[in-house]
């Protein structure tokens, strides 16, 4: 019998080629038809594995989750960017490879994401997700977020509208 062993842990160096790797299979999953193809072949191909790594070891902050030491989910956080927002602390991105999505992984990861926050100083968080993204709206409105904010992004002069969860 095999025994599974999934942890959420702060990322170290090593695994900036998992991260890039969750980052490209995540991103084409959740925004292939939502954000032009153009701009997200940019946007992935522009953090790879040196871009992550840099992000390391400059002392940005991220979650991995791992099953059987490979890394299979992200998140990265950090002090809220959105002064209007009354939250101190940011879940800037929460990814997992699309195979491991469905099966509670998301919210191990999110509750240690929101626990890095909790330990950093950082009371409430906020977390921003573009509107058509319903998997991750539907992840974010089961997980207690209340829809607080709005606000738009561009990509390749096509607008798209977002929405700030928050939890206090």
């Amino acid at each position: 019998m095999k025994i599974l062993s999934i942890d959420a842990r702060r990322a170290a160096p090593h695994h900036a080629s998992g991260i890039a790797n969750v980052h490209a299979h995540s991103w084409r999953m959740a925004y292939s038809g939502i954000i032009p193809h153009k701009a997200l072949d940019r946007m992935i191909a522009r953090r790879d594995e040196s871009w992550w790594a840099r992000a390391i070891r400059h002392s940005t902050r991220i979650v991995v989750i791992e099953d059987q030491d490979t890394v299979v989910g992200y998140a990265t956080l950090g002090p809220n960017r959105v002064s209007a927002l009354p939250q101190d602390g940011e879940i800037y991105e929460l990814y997992l490879l699309p195979e491991y999505q469905g099966v509670g992984l998301g919210k191990k990861l999110f509750l240690a994401a929101r626990q890095e926050l909790i330990n950093s100083g950082m009371k409430g968080a906020v977390v921003w997700v573009l509107e058509e993204n319903f998997p991750a709206m539907e992840f974010y409105r089961n997980a207690g977020g209340q829809d607080l904010a709005e606000g738009s992004e561009t990509f390749d002069d096509k607008p798209l509208k977002k929405i700030a969860f928050c939890w206090n």
